[in-house]
């Protein structure tokens, strides 16, 4: 065997891709160079022919020595029958220890009793030799709107609407020039109040942002909460503080200065906001309420050590001294432990400020509440990456290839979870994680959610990218168990490369897909109309990387691109010829005049499970809050909208736009004033 074909034979069995077919339908095959970096990023040794030799036959004596596969995906609360052959005692217990969940003898077979949904680990015993088998127990279907307790005006609602926004370019009186948790409670009573059944938000995941890496979609840590989010003026515990009361009185010109910027300012945000922030902190631990206090030690308890290192990882990179130097540590011992402790009172401070705005969304009658999103990876210099290193993909970066978005392809430089060190760990990292994103999630939106069965590693060697299959099955499990336990609605972002049967296996599983009407076209290319599109899915018109609808109408997008050499002068004429074109396919469909109005009519008449709209859209702007692609070059990620929080509620175009969703959807209520998962 030659050297190339034995490469290729433990390429295949370790999950990499020997090929793929890109947008264009060219078969794209895998260098030897690209084989060997994502072998070696996912723990196998490929350098040279004796270690593929190894890797061979360490796999060979792995699959010849067991009775029984590694793992078994099940059904939950379902009993099941395993043939593993002259099998004579096994036991089952949960991954995490405990006590025996169930045992006995067989002969032929395992004879499971039915199982609540979760990880296990069953030892059989078949001769001489003990084998663990991995048991993943699920439901057969993720939770769906319908069971959350929503009703419209003639029963059960099935069709919702709702709105999308960027948090960060919210306007209030009550912000630091960037928006704030509290902001966010306010948009979730004013459209509860107008019909809307949800408000999805941008990623709020921990981001350092004196990074210089602002985007929400490269976070730090997916498992923990953004503070700079956290709104100063509503620290729990300090409502009858004096000290509190002087801190904040002290902010007046500065808040002002960073309200009234038309951009946002992160750098001098970030300033004021820590050092409001440090001083409030003292402020706690001198006067705050006994009831604060217990609910802050509870927190830190819940969430052990995980927090604990995520907060070790935070004090040890963060690069202002603020909170030191407000809070007067004594040595560097010292300054480690109040570090440490301060970022743990910011994580508890923010999850209650966004449990907050959750049961507010109920309150206010949203059928659903808060969608939030979940980023496709975290930064590889980040605290995810050091809270899990041990299951991480080492020299590679996430990314895609070429296609729609970006003809170019992507490097996202964000961290990849190795299937093989990953499942080592009965993939606990990722129930983590996925539990922590799920706490005060209704809805759930997984950004790249085709990462699930395959993902597109780029080398940091330089070789090509290639893809590297997923545990898929045991993947969508993971996910169910964790859906179900949160009762959280799942929205898996399918657009790009999609393998077939990917969209109907996530339905199967109970997962919505995600339409976006101005990539949804025909196979002779043309925009197909939104009332085609199938059900279970969540259908909007734009998003934050696309155009708006103005934006759309108007061409801007090919503005940027010819502006950026991106494109010449022939391919911007033809642009705007299809341009042209696919602006009059929607006119057409629906004849109203008007291309937003037709737009957003359109997807309120379509059979689309949840439909959303975009507040930029609302607010009639013509920039997208992103352009792929771009760092400096376009405004990204720092456009504030044009209006407040409070004006909105009587904003016409507002009221215009609700009334139109709740025409051909209905304005759907959530069932008496709690909702699904509240806590009282």
């Amino acid at each position: 065997m030659t050297d190339d074909r034995l490469l290729a034979q433990v390429a295949g069995i370790h999950g990499i891709c020997l090929n793929y077919r890109d947008m264009q339908g060219i078969n794209r095959v895998a260098s030897p160079d690209t084989l060997r970096a994502l072998l070696a990023a996912n723990g196998v040794a490929a350098k040279n022919r004796a270690q593929l030799l190894d890797s061979l036959a360490a796999h060979r004596f792995g699959q010849t020595c067991r009775t029984a596969p590694n793992e078994i995906v099940l059904e939950s609360r379902k009993p099941a029958v395993l043939g593993f052959g002259s099998a004579r005692e096994w036991r089952l217990q949960h991954d995490t220890g405990g006590g025996i969940v169930a045992h006995g003898t067989a002969t032929t077979a395992v004879e499971l009793p039915p199982l609540a949904s979760g990880v296990y680990v069953l030892e059989a015993v078949p001769s001489k030799t003990r084998e663990e088998i991995r048991i993943i127990t699920a439901p057969a279907r993720a939770p769906a709107i319908g069971e959350m307790g929503t009703t419209g005006e003639e029963g059960e609602c099935r069709r919702l609407w709702g709105m999308n926004l960027a948090l960060y370019g919210l306007r209030s009186e009550r912000n630091l020039g960037l928006g704030n948790y509290s902001d966010l409670a306010a948009m979730c009573q004013t459209g509860g109040q107008m019909g809307a059944g949800f408000i999805g938000i941008n990623p709020v995941h921990a981001t350092e942002m004196s990074h210089s890496v602002i985007s929400p979609y490269s976070p730090s840590h997916r498992g923990f909460l953004n503070t700079a989010y956290i709104d100063i003026g509503a620290i729990p515990g300090l409502r009858t503080s004096p000290a509190a009361h002087r801190i904040l009185s002290g902010l007046g010109s500065a808040a002002e200065t960073l309200r009234s910027a038309p951009i946002i300012d992160y750098p001098l945000h970030q300033t004021i906001h820590q050092e409001g922030l440090a001083s409030l902190y003292r402020a706690f631990q001198d006067e705050a309420e006994a009831a604060a206090r217990n609910a802050f030690a509870a927190f830190r308890r819940e969430r052990g050590n995980a927090l604990v290192q995520f907060a070790r990882f935070v004090a040890a990179t963060r690069p202002d001294a603020a909170p030191c130097s407000v809070l007067h540590a004594q040595d560097s011992d010292q300054s480690r432990l109040v570090h440490e402790e301060y970022e743990i009172w910011l994580q508890w401070v923010a999850d209650h400020q966004l449990k907050a705005a959750r049961i507010g969304a109920h309150a206010n009658g949203m059928a659903l509440g808060l969608y939030l999103d979940l980023a496709a990876g975290a930064r590889r210099d980040g605290a995810e990456s050091w809270c899990n290193r041990d299951v991480i993909a080492h020299d590679v970066a996430l990314g895609a290839p070429p296609d729609h978005v970006n003809p170019d392809g992507q490097n996202w430089n964000l961290a990849a979870y190795a299937p093989r060190k990953l499942a080592s760990q009965n993939y606990r990292p990722l129930r983590n994680l996925l539990a922590a994103a799920m706490r005060h999630a209704d809805v759930l939106r997984i950004d790249h959610i085709l990462g699930l069965n395959r993902s597109f590693w780029i080398p940091d060697d330089g070789s090509p990218g290639g893809y590297v299959h997923q545990p898929f099955r045991s993947l969508l499990a993971i996910l169910k168990i964790e859906a179900e336990r949160a009762r959280t609605v799942l929205v898996g972002e399918d657009l790009g490369l999609v393998p077939q049967g990917f969209r109907k296996m996530m339905n199967d599983n109970g997962l919505y897909g995600y339409s976006v009407a101005q990539y949804d076209r025909d196979r002779k290319g043309r925009l197909r109309c939104p009332q085609s599109v199938r059900g279970q899915v969540l259908s909007c018109f734009s998003t934050h990387d696309t155009p708006t609808v103005r934006g759309f109408e108007r061409g801007r997008d090919i503005d940027w691109w010819g502006k950026l050499g991106w494109i010449d002068a022939n391919r911007q004429r033809r642009a705007r010829e299809q341009r042209r074109i696919d602006v009059d396919d929607f006119l057409s469909y629906c004849q109203t005049g008007d291309f937003s109005t037709s737009v957003h009519t359109l997807l309120a008449r379509s059979g689309a499970a949840m439909v959303s709209v975009q507040l930029d859209d609302i607010c009639e702007h013509v920039d997208a809050q992103n352009l792929p692609g771009t760092t400096d070059e376009h405004l990204n990620w720092r456009r504030k909208y044009a209006i407040t929080t409070g004006d909105l509620r009587n904003d016409p175009r507002m009221r215009t736009m609700s009334t139109l969703m709740n025409r051909y959807r209905g304005a759907c209520r959530a069932q008496g004033t709690g909702g699904p998962g509240d806590e009282s």
